[in-house]
């Protein structure tokens, strides 16, 4: 898929949930919250479904890059560290007898943002050499 598309299609995911998420927030619609977050859910299984094929073909190639590849395990534990952080709201917000903490729920985007940043600051440093 080409650079546009996957841009219009994350584009249009993101309007479609925040189009939701306005929706429920002023009371418009009582959908469950799982049911609002259904956009982010789709885009973020394409996502893993996409690292997934990358990284059979990385591995059925015979690439010798071991870096390639740990990037690629990093982009899938950061997708999935998104998804417990997206299914620990919606739970908060569906049954708050349950009492979580918003430490608790918020606790894989406080470790996935400093290691996104870090992340990033090697990236640029590094290609920034050559």
């Amino acid at each position: 898929m080409a650079v546009l598309h996957r841009a219009l299609f994350t584009w249009f995911n993101l309007l479609i949930f925040l189009i939701l998420l306005v929706l429920r927030l002023d009371l418009r619609i009582q959908w469950n919250w799982f049911i609002v977050f259904i956009p982010m859910w789709l885009y973020d299984n394409i996502l893993l479904i996409y690292i997934v094929f990358n990284m059979i073909s990385h591995c059925k190639n015979g690439h010798d890059r071991a870096s390639s590849l740990r990037r690629k395990v990093w982009y899938m534990a950061a997708v999935l560290m998104k998804l417990s952080a997206q299914i620990l709201i919606c739970l908060k917000l569906e049954a708050p007898h349950w009492n979580l903490p918003a430490k608790a729920v918020l606790a894989p985007f406080w470790l996935l943002l400093p290691a996104l940043a870090v992340d990033i600051f090697v990236h640029l440093i590094h290609h920034s050499k050559y």
